[in-house]
């Protein structure tokens, strides 16, 4: 063991990491990685196998592990729900009357997918931007490119996506300053993503409406959207008034039981107006993404209790003092490394957060600690959109029959400019926090 010690800490991690992106790149699932992680966490930084064992179990049965696991399956089970009785469809039917002009439906049409956090959601509206599209006489390329960035302008910051909870949770930080903090990088996002296609969408006036607005068309789509308000609006409101009634110091889960009950309310909703059959609910609760997801959110926290039990932050932080690494560079790096590699944003939150956390409670910075979680975002969010593995990229491009280097050329002004704002913001919130 004393081999062990003599080597530095951050050479130990980054092993760690090493072994959690290999296992993900040879398609063991993000949970198993993450679960051999631990394991390895703990034995290089001096752990005994009762140690790690210890932690796991700890951090397996907390109140914040299973609450926060019950909402990412309650989201998941809504979404499909919602797929299942025909809902989905409904909406986007209702939205494609509600905006009669081209170039506003062809932004807005795949960004209100996105509102729901599905696998693969860009498929949903890629005939639908292909339609838009081929109005502007728009390259397979850029339909593409249309088709995934604005399905993903709300990831960094809307409460439905499993990172933000995971972040928020693993973090102590309150849900909705962090859903209010974050909020702009939509702006930037939008405002960047369109950039690429302002050419195309110049010649409107050469483009036919789609019709009038009918006036019952707002009314439908409220009506098709009232379970994602139920959840959004009910969510916040019990979560404030559990945070009130049980303080953070009683209950520690006070913002995800706010969330359960206003998804368990909105999963009834739709069972109800859609008249699912037994069948149906039965095929949706037994799915087995419920389970993985679940697992993945365990192994998640497992990692983090096994990192912060086996001291590994500490003497890393020391190190990172001694050689004057900035925190910044990690901040940005770490994320979005592991963000490229695995094309989703709940591994490079659930590998990279908790030592990223741990690390700047540990030099102090904690009071700084929304602004250096926004910047990390920024540059795991990066990472992803660029990964060649992310789900969503490879559908669109097969959908539209394009290749990814000729996607990456529409990608790669809005991702950088989307860098820099982070890192402006960043600055600002310093400054001003």
């Amino acid at each position: 063991m004393a081999v062990i010690d003599q080597i530095p800490a951050i050479v130990r991690i980054c092993v760690v990491f090493v072994l959690v992106l290999l296992a993900i790149r040879v398609r063991l699932s993000l949970g198993n990685a993450l679960l051999l992680g631990s394991i390895l966490l703990g034995l290089l930084f001096g752990s005994t196998p009762v140690m790690i064992l210890r932690s796991a179990t700890h951090a397996l049965v907390h109140p914040k592990t299973l609450s926060l696991a019950l909402v990412v399956m309650l989201i998941l089970i809504l979404s499909h729900s919602m797929e299942a009785g025909g809902q989905m469809g409904r909406l986007l039917d209702k939205f494609r009357g509600l905006i009669t002009h081209p170039g506003l439906n062809i932004i807005l049409f795949p960004a209100l997918i996105g509102l729901l956090p599905m696998p693969g959601g860009a498929i949903f509206s890629a005939p639908m931007v292909k339609n838009l599209g081929q109005q502007h006489r728009m390259s397979p390329a850029r339909l593409s490119y249309v088709n995934y960035w604005f399905r993903h302008i709300w990831e960094y910051w809307w409460p439905l996506y499993p990172g933000v909870l995971l972040t928020t949770a693993i973090a102590g930080l309150n849900l909705w300053q962090y859903v209010l903090f974050l909020l702009p990088l939509t702006l930037v996002a939008l405002s960047a993503g369109y950039w690429p296609i302002r050419a195309a969408l110049r010649g409107d006036e050469d483009v036919k409406p789609l019709g009038h607005l009918r006036p019952d068309q707002l009314k439908g789509f409220l009506r098709e959207l009232t379970p994602i308000l139920l959840v959004i609006g009910l969510g916040l409101g019990l979560g404030l008034l559990f945070s009130y009634l049980w303080p953070a110091d009683r209950v520690s889960v006070a913002k995800e039981s706010g969330l359960i009950v206003a998804l368990l309310l909105a999963i009834a909703v739709v069972w109800h107006d859609n008249r699912l059959t037994a069948g149906q609910k039965r095929k949706i609760l037994l799915n087995p993404k419920l389970f993985d997801m679940f697992y993945m959110v365990a192994a998640i926290l497992i990692f983090k209790g096994i990192l912060e039990d086996s001291l590994a932050i500490e003497i890393l932080s020391g190190e990172l003092v001694r050689w004057q690494i900035p925190l910044t560079a990690i901040t940005v790096f770490l994320p979005l490394v592991v963000g490229s590699i695995a094309g989703i944003t709940i591994a490079f939150v659930g590998t990279t957060f908790p030592v990223l956390i741990s690390l700047i409670q540990a030099l102090g910075q904690q009071h700084f600690m929304l602004v250096y979680l926004m910047l990390a975002t920024v540059g795991g969010f990066i990472g992803v959109l660029l990964s060649p593995l992310h789900l969503c990229l490879l559908l669109s491009n097969e959908y539209f029959g394009t290749t990814l280097t000729a996607v990456y050329r529409h990608l790669r002004l809005p991702c950088f400019v989307l860098l820099i704002s982070g890192c402006l913001y960043f600055w600002l919130g310093i400054r001003l926090l």
